[in-house]
C-alpha cells in the first residue's frame, strides 16, 4: 500500500453530466446550496462556500447522466510532472489538455473501467464578489445559508467490475493508500476507500452489479454539524427531492449521511464530518467482511437495494 507521499494534494473537482440541465442547476444552487462561480459553453461551475478553488463541481449539459471527469490537484508543478512521468512509465496512456475557467493545463487519462481523470497544478482561486465576501479573511466565501449550504467537497464514489483492478490503478496513478475495504466471501473486493493525504478518503470505488461501464455512484459535500443533515432532509422533502436513504450513520468511515437523487438522476450525498483525519503514519487498512456488512450501517439500518445496483448513466437492467 502507498505511504500517501504521492505528490497529489487533494481531490479538486468532479464533473457530472445532466440531461435536465435547468432542473439540475436549480437543485444544486437553490436547494443543495452551492454557488455558481462561472459559465462556459454548456458547463456551469459551482462551489461550496469554503472551497478555495474556483469550482469543485462542474455541471455539464449532456445527452446522458453520469460522471464527466474527476480532477486532482498536485502539490506543485514539479510534482505534476513527476506524477505524469510515473503514470506514463506504468503504461497508461494520456494527453495534456488545456484548462478551463477553473484551472490551467491538465494531464487527462482513463481508468481501466472508463472513468476519466485529470491532474493539474495551476488553479484559479476563488475571488468572491462583494455580495459573497466573508467577514473573516481566512474564509473563502461567506456562509450564505442558502439551501443545505454545505461547506466543502469531500469525496466521490465510482463503480467498477473488479475493485482490485481499480485499486491498483489508484495506487499507481495517484499514490493513494487504501484506508478501508470490504473483502467478500468469494475473495473479491466489494469496495475500497482511497486517500492521497491525511483525510481518511477522497475517493471510493465499489463493485458494479448492473453491468455498466464507467459509471458514477455519488458525489459528497459536507457540513459542520450533524443537525444540518436533519435540516437538509426537511429541505429535500419540502422541495420534492427523492430521498434514497438516511439520515443515518455509516459503519465504514463513520459519516452521518443522507442520499438523494438530483433531478437528472445522479446520486448526491450530503454528510456531516465527512472524511476523518488519519494522523497515524503506520495506519493499516481496515478490512470489513461480508458478514459484517450485512449487519447494515452503524446503528443497524439495512442498506437499500438500489444503493448496490443503481448508478449513472443507467443501464438496461435497472
Amino acid at each position: 500500500m502507498s505511504d500517501g507521499n504521492s505528490n497529489v494534494a487533494h481531490l479538486g473537482h468532479v464533473e457530472i453530466y445532466s440531461n435536465k440541465i435547468g432542473d439540475s442547476l436549480k437543485f444544486f444552487t437553490e436547494i443543495y446550496g452551492l454557488t455558481e462561480s462561472g459559465r462556459e459553453g454548456n458547463s456551469y461551475y459551482l462551489r461550496a462556500y469554503d472551497d478555495y478553488e474556483f469550482h469543485t463541481l462542474k455541471l455539464t449539459e449532456h445527452h446522458q447522466t453520469g460522471v464527466g471527469h474527476i480532477g486532482y490537484r498536485t502539490s506543485s508543478q514539479e510534482a505534476l510532472e513527476n506524477r505524469v512521468n510515473s503514470i506514463v512509465a506504468s503504461g497508461i496512456q494520456g494527453e495534456w489538455v488545456e484548462g478551463d475557467l477553473g484551472h490551467g493545463q491538465a494531464f487527462r487519462f482513463q481508468s481501466p473501467y472508463g472513468h476519466w481523470f485529470e491532474l493539474y497544478w495551476e488553479t484559479n482561486k476563488y475571488q468572491p464578489p462583494p455580495s459573497e465576501k466573508p467577514a473573516l479573511k481566512n474564509i473563502h466565501q461567506k456562509f450564505h445559508a442558502r439551501g443545505c449550504c454545505p461547506r466543502r467537497l469531500d469525496h466521490v464514489n465510482l463503480l467498477a467490475d473488479d475493485v482490485s483492478v481499480f485499486r491498483d490503478f489508484m495506487i499507481t496513478c495517484f499514490g493513494s493508500r487504501v484506508t478501508e475495504q470490504i473483502l467478500l466471501d468469494n475473495g473479491r473486493l466489494g469496495g475500497c476507500w482511497f486517500s492521497v493525504n491525511n483525510k481518511s478518503y477522497d475517493l471510493a470505488c465499489t463493485e458494479e452489479h448492473a453491468g455498466g461501464w464507467g459509471r458514477f455512484h455519488h458525489v459528497t459535500y459536507v457540513t459542520d454539524q450533524r443537525d444540518e443533515i436533519i435540516r437538509a432532509a426537511d429541505i429535500f422533502l419540502d422541495n420534492g427531492v427523492h430521498i434514497e436513504t438516511g439520515p443515518h450513520k455509516h459503519a465504514i468511515q463513520g459519516t452521518f449521511f443522507l442520499y438523494v437523487m438530483e433531478p437528472a438522476g445522479n446520486r448526491v450525498e450530503i454528510a456531516n464530518q465527512g472524511s476523518r483525519l488519519i494522523l497515524q503514519p503506520d495506519w493499516e487498512t481496515i478490512v470489513w467482511t461480508e458478514a459484517e456488512r450485512k449487519k447494515g450501517q452503524a446503528w443497524g439500518l439495512k442498506t437499500v437495494e438500489s444503493f448496490h445496483t443503481y448508478g449513472t448513466p443507467p443501464v438496461n437492467r435497472e
